[in-house]
């Protein structure tokens, strides 16, 4: 067995292992010329009556091609709302609307009810995008809600960074 190993590696002339060499430096070449960057972030925050929840999850990744930089990205978010009262206090709302910014981009949604809501909870839904910017753990995130006109303003961060 050593024999047919030692004969594959050091044949004629050592070809084999000038390609093995060649391998090995051109992997080593693509590893550290590309660079991923994950990010998974919670922000949160509240008002008198809001409490919500930001959660960003995106991957970047950086690299090089015939010696021009490249960059790609990808990324999900999705924006929360909790009453912190009852349902009680919710019963005659008929309009809830709420919106986020952040450096990259925002988001909005407009709820209507007929009918009494059922839940405390509100959500945006999961948004995602490809090639956009990037946000940081530093960001600070605006977030408006308007129960039947009236209006609380709130900030969204990192609480430990």
């Amino acid at each position: 067995m050593y024999k047919w190993l030692y004969n594959t590696v050091f044949d004629k002339g050592g070809n084999k292992v000038k390609k093995i060499i060649a391998l090995l430096f051109t992997l080593m070449f693509l590893t550290a010329c590309t660079e991923t960057i994950n990010k998974d972030y919670k922000f949160t925050g509240e008002s008198e009556h809001w409490k919500a929840e930001y959660i960003y999850r995106a991957t970047e990744k950086w690299g090089e091609d015939n010696g021009t930089a490249t960059y790609s990205s990808s990324a999900r978010n999705n924006l929360v709302l909790r009453y912190k009262g009852s349902l009680k206090e919710l019963a005659s709302m008929k309009k809830l609307e709420y919106s986020y910014e952040t450096t990259a981009g925002g988001g909005s949604k407009v709820e209507t009810f007929d009918e009494p809501t059922q839940s405390l909870i509100f959500n945006s839904g999961t948004s995602s995008s490809v090639g956009g910017a990037s946000i940081s753990k530093d960001e600070v995130i605006q977030v408006i809600v308007k129960k039947d006109g009236i209006e609380e303003t709130f900030d969204l961060k990192i609480e430990n960074k």
